[in-house]
């Protein structure tokens, strides 16, 4: 009996030393907690300090479209059609309105209404290199579809001027001429310069606001239409009532192209040719040097808001 005395003092030393380990394994857990939490708080507090314009710049198109692969595309086709028919319609508005005066301009929002929420299904309804260079340089397009709109636009101006065209030709004597824009007379070029700038800029913040809604057609039309309007009543006011001109801003490059640069005449070469470019300088480098800043205006303002 007394060789079983060791083994139970050995077994209480077991049972003794268990129940002291216990407590470091506890330590040890309580001490892992604060390591744990720590790296949390620090990727919130990156978050929390990321700049308003993160992604100003960013690419905003389909990214495997380029020159190999747009092509292949029919819709591209598709879009491009119906940016020339958008085009011709509303440049026969606008020698509509040069006629009409800006009285009937109730019947100008309408038809641009309508054009807009006809072509939007096709393009996106630019139908203004304007608007297509604003969206170029803002990243909401690429170059190469941007290319292929302008052209689809002056081709498009160019088909509604000679169908206008056709029918006064048609009328004979009795047929009323064709209105053109306003000759740019001595020391008017910073005028004619300013209100395109001006004009063009209203159009394209107008435009970039428009597409925030554009799962509503009727909404996306009436904001574009009312941009429209609003920098032609702008620039009729600022024309007529400081300066004392008529029908001589256009805002819209391709139309221009139809009805003041190229019937450009002179006595000599030179004459047509400075003519010729510093009607481009007015109608087209304004415009837009506008569109650009219209955008980037429209994106500045939503970051600034954290508009999603």
């Amino acid at each position: 009996m007394a060789t079983k005395k060791p083994k139970s003092s050995a077994k209480s030393t077991v049972k003794t030393a268990a129940k002291t380990t216990k407590p470091k394994t506890t330590a040890a857990k309580t001490e892992e907690k604060p390591v744990s939490e720590a790296p949390k708080t620090v990727v919130k507090e990156t978050d929390e300090k990321k700049s308003c314009l993160t992604g100003f710049f960013s690419k905003k198109y389909a990214e495997n479209e380029s020159i190999l692969t747009i092509f292949k595309n029919h819709k591209f086709y598709g879009a491009l059609l119906g940016e020339v028919i958008g085009t011709a319609l509303i440049a026969m508005l606008f020698f509509s309105l040069l006629f009409v005066g800006v009285a009937n301009i109730a019947t100008f929002i309408f038809g641009v209404v309508a054009v807009v929420i006809a072509v939007y299904a096709f393009s996106g309804a630019c139908l203004n290199p304007i608007v297509v260079i604003g969206m170029m340089a803002s990243r909401r397009m690429s170059v190469i579809r941007g290319v292929m709109y302008i052209i689809a636009e002056i081709v498009g101006a160019w088909l509604g001027w000679l169908i206008l065209n056709s029918f006064h030709l048609a009328g004979g004597e009795t047929a009323s001429e064709i209105q053109a824009l306003t000759s740019v007379g001595e020391g008017q070029f910073w005028i004619f310069a300013m209100i395109e700038l001006f004009g063009a800029v209203v159009i394209a913040f107008m435009f970039a606001r428009a597409l925030k809604y554009k799962r509503s057609v009727f909404t996306f039309g009436a904001t574009v239409a009312g941009g429209l309007v609003l920098a032609f009543f702008l620039g009729y006011i600022v024309s007529g009532a400081f300066f004392g001109l008529q029908n001589n801003f256009a805002f819209n490059p391709a139309i221009a192209l139809m009805s003041q640069i190229f019937p450009t005449a002179g006595e000599n070469f030179g004459e047509i040719m400075g003519g010729v470019c510093q009607a481009l300088t007015i109608y087209v480098l304004f415009p837009a040097i506008g569109g650009v800043c219209g955008f980037y205006l429209s994106d500045f303002v939503g970051k600034l808001s954290s508009e999603e």
